[in-house]
């Protein structure tokens, strides 16, 4: 257990925020709790988080709006969003704004501290285990820096697509599972972390259209298969 994570929590709902923040104090973390998307985001600038968990119905300023300003501030934070129930659109627009991950109201105490441990592990993992720049055909990828460096320029990424060609770049030519991919990248294998990956691997297929020789092929009923 990290006993010194710093959370940003932000939740209208009185008794439930007194609830959950007790929680997550008495399981070691440090939590600044905000009631609105304005003052969260007055606090996300004057301190360091370590992770952030999000209601999306907030006064002030949404959930939708302060991931965004969040994750436009910071690549690398991770972002939990918390839905209503059986709120669909609210988990694929979540994503679309750079969230990581839901869980969705009512939820288990154990359930959530279990995927803020993942996330916040994530984060610590030495970025030495993966070169700082790799060639793939005729271009390179700089994965720290987010971006890579083609014929006709530069092109900067999103933290996730680097994430996502990271990982394809230390399986290429391998026929990949969808479910190992989402396993690797996002941590679990959901039907809408699934679209989320759909989207984002249609950008990376975008970025490296650069270099006709590279092609992440669709291996239909399996997953992908990274071609150099």
């Amino acid at each position: 257990m990290n006993t010194k994570a710093n959370i940003l929590y932000v939740e209208d709902d009185s008794s439930l925020s007194f609830v959950i923040k007790d929680n997550l104090e008495e399981n070691g973390y440090t939590v600044v709790h905000c009631a609105d998307g304005e003052s969260a985001w007055q606090q996300f600038m004057k301190h360091t988080f370590d992770l952030c968990l999000l209601d999306v119905m907030l006064p002030k300023k949404d959930g939708f709006a302060l991931a965004t300003q969040i994750r436009k501030k910071n690549a690398l934070i991770p972002i939990i969003m918390l839905t209503a129930k059986n709120m669909d659109e609210d988990k694929i627009h979540g994503f679309k704004t750079g969230v990581d991950d839901y869980i969705t109201k009512p939820f288990n105490m154990q359930e959530l501290l279990l995927r803020m441990e993942v996330f916040l592990k994530r984060t610590k993992i030495d970025s030495n285990v993966f070169p700082s720049k790799v060639t793939i055909g005729s271009i390179v990828f700089h994965y720290e820096e987010l971006e890579l460096k083609t014929l006709e320029g530069i092109i900067q990424l999103t933290q996730k697509e680097a994430d996502l060609l990271k990982y394809f770049s230390l399986h290429v030519n391998q026929t990949l599972k969808r479910e190992d991919i989402l396993l690797s990248v996002w941590g679990k294998d959901d039907y809408f972390l699934g679209r989320s990956m759909d989207v984002f691997i249609t950008k990376l297929r975008k970025h490296l259209k650069a270099d006709p020789s590279i092609e992440i092929q669709t291996i239909h009923g399996k997953g992908f298969k990274f071609l150099v």
